[in-house]
């Protein structure tokens, strides 16, 4: 037993260099498999074991290497300050993210405008709105600190509230294109793992973070927080329209995959209404208090 332990534990802990080589060795057998081979020749089969493999060690293996790196990133003056000021990198954080959305706000305006398509239409709508929030808290952020000005950061806080009671239109169309029009996500061959990846990350830091900007009291960044939380979702339902079109399809029955997709489709858009909703209930609260108690 104490043998198969320790073979496990090598298996899982091969050094950092293989576990950073296994990623485009996966990558490239992937690659190749879905461009040139096909998926069903026999490297496939292969292909799919090591890009397990690999996923499996670079999750294992992930924390103790990331905390490595900051460790030696931390000691450069603007990475330093990145990672210990929270508020700096939140404001880094909402740049980089508003100029993301607007990409993906414009590309797919573009598309739908060209091919007539409400799909594209949607999807416009969603990163429009995900755009317009982030706006409204990079403006009041390259202006003023965070938590100086409660009354200003409520109102924004408010605002963000009821764009979140607008964007869940967008989103209950996009839900309803794909149950409708049998639309959906598509990420080609290896793709899907990056955005699964992603996905998680995303939803699972987006409450980390939900929980440890609190400390600030501050509610521009409780908002740049909720507004991630409501991205990252999307991006969990995203990611399972994208499984159910590209993984077996064909044994996947249509009414499974639709009670799939509304179910979580639906769940999302409640939560977006129901923290919209919270919001602006908070928001209006903490504005009259401060009203009435202006000192």
């Amino acid at each position: 037993m104490k043998r198969l332990k320790q073979i496990l534990y090598k298996l899982l802990h091969p050094g950092t260099v293989v576990v950073l080589l296994s990623i485009p060795a996966a990558i490239g057998l992937l690659a190749y498999t879905f461009l040139v081979a096909g998926e069903e020749s026999p490297i496939s089969y292969p292909a799919y074991v090591l890009s397990a493999y690999s996923l499996a060690i670079v999750c294992v293996n992930l924390i103790p290497m990331v905390k490595k790196w900051s460790r030696w990133m931390g000691q450069l003056p603007f990475v330093g300050r990145y990672l210990a000021d929270l508020p700096f990198k939140l404001k880094i954080s909402l740049y980089l993210s508003f100029a993301i959305n607007l990409v993906y706000a414009g590309v797919n305006a573009f598309s739908g405008i060209y091919y007539g398509s409400p799909w594209f239409g949607s999807l416009a709508a969603y990163y429009i709105f995900l755009s317009v929030m982030r706006l409204l808290l990079i403006r009041y952020a390259h202006r003023h600190g965070f938590g100086e000005n409660k009354a200003a950061e409520w109102k924004r806080y408010l605002a963000c509230g009821i764009i979140l009671m607008a964007m869940h239109i967008a989103l209950a169309g996009v839900v309803i294109l794909v149950l409708r029009q049998n639309r959906s996500f598509d990420y080609a061959g290896f793709l899907i793992y990056v955005m699964a990846m992603y996905a998680f990350y995303s939803t699972v830091m987006a409450i980390v973070n939900l929980v440890r900007y609190r400390k600030y009291h501050s509610p521009v960044m409780s908002a740049a927080r909720t507004v991630n939380l409501v991205a990252a979702l999307v991006s969990m339902l995203s990611l399972e329209t994208a499984m159910l079109t590209q993984f077996d399809p064909g044994s996947v029955s249509s009414s499974f995959s639709r009670m799939m997709i509304g179910s979580t489709g639906g769940a999302v858009c409640v939560a977006v209404v129901a923290m919209g909703i919270f919001m602006i209930i908070r928001s209006a609260m903490q504005l009259k208090k401060l009203k009435d108690n202006p000192s």
